[in-house]
């Protein structure tokens, strides 16, 4: 029997875009609402985009959702990937209409890319990842941004990757068995896949 992959489905809007990735890539993810199959799952993957605050609402309203996650990630170390809001939402708080609780397992506040006359907000379209400490998962390329809000990590060593967008923002942070990225795999045509594909195969432990 193959490993259990949960694609968490929380009414996110990129949940069947990455779905088909994942497939692409030889995968078969169960999209699941279901505490119970978190508990069960081998790795856990967490898509998301939009706001802040109706990401994380979406998911607390799925009885026994974050408790299942918490459990299977935090205790248990299964490999996790959140992408885009989902990578957000590791975050202590979101700052987006308002201050919001994120899921604290990665310190920091997610707060918006402060505009300037050089750079346009959102910040939308291909861009570099560029690798700030080594990680199997994560290689230079270009990828598919479209965000307007940006992950500033309490410690700098959970940084993964930066892109350049009027300064250094956060591509991707990583703690542990713990990765998220701000940019989209399933838009990012090959490097997305590749990623994906460095993700089913990584172990953590």
């Amino acid at each position: 029997m193959g490993e259990r992959i949960a694609l968490i489905d929380y009414g996110a809007g990129n949940l069947r875009s990455v779905h088909n990735a994942l497939r692409a890539v030889g995968a078969a993810p169960d999209v699941t609402a279901d505490p119970k199959a978190v508990m069960a799952a081998d790795r856990i993957i967490l898509p998301g985009v939009g706001a802040f605050a109706a990401c994380y609402n979406g998911l607390a309203a799925i009885d026994g959702m974050i408790a299942a996650l918490e459990q299977r990630v935090r205790s248990d170390a299964v490999p996790f990937l959140g992408i885009c809001v989902g990578m957000q939402l590791l975050a202590d708080t979101g700052i987006e209409y308002g201050t919001h609780k994120g899921l604290g397992w990665i310190g920091g506040t997610v707060g918006a890319i402060a505009p300037s006359p050089d750079i346009k907000v959102p910040h939308m379209g291909w861009n570099d990842v560029e690798p700030v400490a080594e990680h199997p998962v994560l290689v230079a390329g270009e990828a598919y941004f479209l965000h307007g809000y940006h992950f500033a990590a309490r410690d700098k060593s959970d940084v993964a990757a930066v892109t350049d967008h009027g300064g250094a923002l956060t591509a991707a942070i990583a703690r542990d068995n713990i990765i998220g990225v701000q940019f989209h795999p399933e838009k990012s045509q090959s490097y997305g896949l590749d990623l994906l594909s460095r993700f089913l195969e990584w172990n953590p432990t």
